[in-house]
């Protein structure tokens, strides 16, 4: 028996340690869905989509689609053996449309071919007949037709109107904010493969398998069974491969099955961001009335948003605006009314934030307001609305029970100098004719599960090997975001051994069933769980294997350095595998974990819909050119609460990521529709994200130290996927500073994104006339 190496880690958890996939992606061996090799007999695929948004489906002439060179098959929604739908939630998303057009590129059949050339010519060959209608485009021209997915939505707490009208201050205002494309660098792409006995294999850049396993089945009237999805990895995802995958999923395996033969779907740039949902654009309407110190006595506000042709999940994201709608803020009296529009656009989807966002920018657009209507700091101001004792009632009846945002948010005040530099900028902007400069400092309060109450369960499963390595499979999806890594590390503290010893595997439904989609920043909480049960169990075998060798109590047993130690003997924890799989002892475990201490009531809006609250807060500063409308993002400082962190290099990289993001949705990432519904921004030629150059070229973030989950996560650690997002609403805050500052104070109407053309159009509406 080995002695125990006390100079080796025992923990594993809590480590900087680098992405599971880091050496890959930097020397370009990391395998993704595309660079698997194809077979001789692959078909390749191509949708040949509607020339228009609105109308009536007169006739379909493909001859000269099927004469085409390299053709194998052309299919309709007539070819559809089971049900025709991709729909998350609703079967109101169709594979291939029947009868009718609801936005510009739907698909209406589909081409395989022996190429992708050969695929994407003959696409353009089918003569289709049209009914053009007038399409609905805009929220305004939606809200005049009465065009809706659903009945608006109310949450009310207290009595607004009479809050309202007794207040001493009361203003009211509007802000538009616009969508986003997810922009992910890897495109939605998908391979099927038939099997024996009418089985398909299906191999997907998916953020749900188990989702598409599902619609599969439906669409081709086999079993769950007979369907399995696997994903090794995404090149980027951000929610737009939580539903948006299963369309070309969906056409490959429709493919396999009709002719016997492997089918790939890979999509070029410009048919992925016309076709694909995007970020939901939002128009939100306030009232508000306020005390001299800017506390909010009573609010109402109107959120209405552009939800696309179809349901796609925009019931749940616009519940997340409402429920968002608060953010860090306590509101003694108020009421959020949310209207879902339906258009004859591309339906939009999950995106980073899931509607959180829209309902922050919202909230702090009114924060904004409010300062400037009392010529207050707009910090003072937020800080006299923050949640606190007697204060801890959320709009939704949920307690906030773990408020840690006073905390943060002086903090970061102090080690960010902001009263200083707000000086030093006042100053600036004085001495400067053509050049304003603005800082704010805005928090984020982000709830953390699943709304919907049943996504929030997961399963792992855990092989220990007789040679003491150990695979890990999970049903969470691996997106660049670095969940592989962090689960790995918990699986490997459970057995006191390095985390290069455990291996994940693919994620794949004949694995783990029934899984939910690596979403709402959950991946982390629930497949850490799930996976630490399951390692536990096999643990606790070996610790009383263990324990019956040396004589002593299991619960005496310890594994630690890479060994398993029991009394006064140290074996090396692959010697004990060894002996634990000659004893018969089993080394494989499943494991389960489900979400405790939820539930909501959707139909009054009512309830605890999170188990907890991700805090953090920036301080954004900027400047503006008032001759031209450029801005620059200069400096920005994060302070982020991720509990305890179980990896804190992944943890600060998800936030530097999620701060720019946020920065491009707000600033430089516009959609732009044409009038018949086509989008015109579809392409990086004219849809601009951030590179490198506007990262902001200084920029501080620090994980708060007194990070601790008050409930019992896995370690106590916290979500970090979306909540960094929100922090770069600090950025619009202090563009909307400068412009103030280039007029006479009042507050400017300055919409989402801030592009040069918007900055220049609200300094115009706050500079005095000459």
């Amino acid at each position: 028996m080995a002695e125990a190496d006390p100079r080796r880690p025992t923990r594993q958890v809590a480590r900087a340690l680098a992405h599971d996939s880091a050496a890959l992606h930097v020397s370009g061996t990391a395998t993704y869905t595309d660079d698997t090799p194809e077979p001789g007999d692959m078909l390749h695929l191509a949708f040949g989509g509607s020339a228009h948004a609105r109308a009536k489906i007169l006739s379909v002439d493909l001859d000269a689609v099927r004469a085409a060179p390299g053709v194998v098959g052309v299919y309709t929604a007539a070819d559809i053996p089971g049900r025709n739908s991709v729909g998350p939630v609703f079967a109101d998303d169709l594979l291939l449309a029947d009868g009718e057009v609801i936005s510009h590129g739907q698909p209406i059949f589909l081409v395989a071919a022996t190429s992708v050339r050969a695929a994407r010519a003959a696409a353009k060959l089918g003569r289709i007949d049209y009914a053009v209608e007038p399409p609905l485009v805009t929220i305004a021209q939606a809200r005049a037709a009465g065009s809706v997915l659903e009945k608006a939505q109310r949450m009310a707490r207290g009595d607004a109107d009479a809050a309202l009208a007794t207040a001493p201050h009361r203003i009211a205002g509007s802000i538009e904010i616009g969508g986003q494309d997810h922009f992910y660098l890897e495109g939605q792409v998908s391979i099927a493969t038939p099997r024996e006995s009418g089985a398909v294999h299906i191999l997907a850049s998916t953020q749900h398998p188990s989702e598409i396993q599902h619609l599969v089945a439906h669409m081709l009237h086999l079993t769950h069974a007979d369907v399995t999805v696997e994903v090794r990895r995404m090149g980027g995802a951000f929610g737009g491969k939580e539903s948006q995958a299963a369309l070309f999923a969906a056409a490959c395996a429709l493919v396999a099955a009709k002719t016997g033969r492997p089918a790939k779907y890979r999509v070029d740039r410009d048919e992925d961001m016309a076709i694909t949902g995007k970020r939901h654009d939002f128009v939100v309407d306030y009232d508000v009335g306020f005390d001299g110190d800017g506390r909010i006595a009573g609010i109402r506000l109107d959120l209405a948003s552009r939800c696309g042709a179809t349901v796609d999940l925009s019931l749940a994201i616009n519940d997340r605006a409402m429920f968002h709608a608060d953010n860090c803020y306590h509101f003694p009296a108020v009421e959020i009314v949310s209207h879902r529009f339906r258009t004859h656009t591309v339906s939009n989807t999950a995106f980073r934030g899931f509607g959180g966002p829209q309902g922050m920018v919202a909230i702090e657009r009114v924060m904004d307001h409010i300062a400037a209507t009392l010529g207050a700091d707009p910090l003072a101001v937020r800080r006299a609305n923050l949640y606190g004792p007697e204060r801890d009632v959320t709009p939704y009846h949920m307690i906030v029970e773990d408020n840690v945002a006073p905390e943060i948010i002086d903090e970061l005040a102090a080690s960010s100098n902001y009263e200083a530099r707000r000086a030093a900028i006042a100053e600036f902007n004085a001495s400067h004719p053509y050049l304003r400069r603005g800082i704010a400092l805005t928090p984020v309060k982000f709830g953390i599960s699943f709304t919907t109450t049943h996504l929030n369960q997961a399963g792992a499963l855990v092989h220990v090997y007789a040679d003491g390595s150990i695979l890990l499979n999970h049903g969470g999806t691996e997106m660049g975001q670095g969940l592989f890594v962090k689960v790995a590390q918990v699986v490997a503290d459970v057995f006191g051994v390095s985390v290069d010893r455990v291996r994940t595997s693919a994620t794949v439904t004949d694995k783990v069933p029934n899984t939910s989609a690596t979403a709402a920043s959950s991946g982390a909480d629930l497949n850490g769980m799930a996976a630490f049960n399951a390692a536990t169990a096999i643990r606790d075998r070996l610790a009383a294997l263990a324990a019956a060798r040396a004589g002593v109590a299991a619960e005496d047993v310890t594994f630690e350095g890479g060994h398993v130690v029991a009394g006064t003997e140290a074996t090396p924890f692959d010697d004990f595998c060894r002996i634990a799989h000659l004893a018969r002892v089993s080394l494989s475990s499943a494991g389960f974990y489900a979400t405790p201490k939820i539930g909501y009531d959707r139909a009054n809006h009512r309830g605890r819909p999170f188990y907890y609250f991700a805090y953090g807060a920036a301080v954004a500063e900027v400047a503006i050119d008032t001759l031209t409308g450029e801005s620059r993002v200069l400096r920005a400082d994060i302070l982020h609460d991720v509990g305890k962190s179980l990896n804190p290099a992944i943890d600060l990289g998800q936030i530097e990521g999620g701060f720019v993001q946020g920065m491009g949705w707000l600033t430089t990432e516009e959609l732009v529709f044409a009038d018949d519904g086509r989008l015109l921004t579809h392409a990086p030629s004219t849809y601009k994200i951030p590179c490198a150059s506007d990262r902001p070229p200084v920029i501080n973030i620090a994980l708060w130290a007194g990070g601790r989950n008050v409930e019992e996560t896995i370690h106590r650690s916290k979500a970090v996927g979306e909540p960094p997002l929100m922090l770069a609403i600090s950025v619009l805050s202090a563009l909307t500073e400068a412009v103030k500052a280039a007029g006479d104070g009042a507050m400017p109407r300055l919409d989402a994104p801030a592009t040069p053309e918007r900055i220049l159009a609200a300094i115009a509406s706050v500079k005095p006339q000459a």
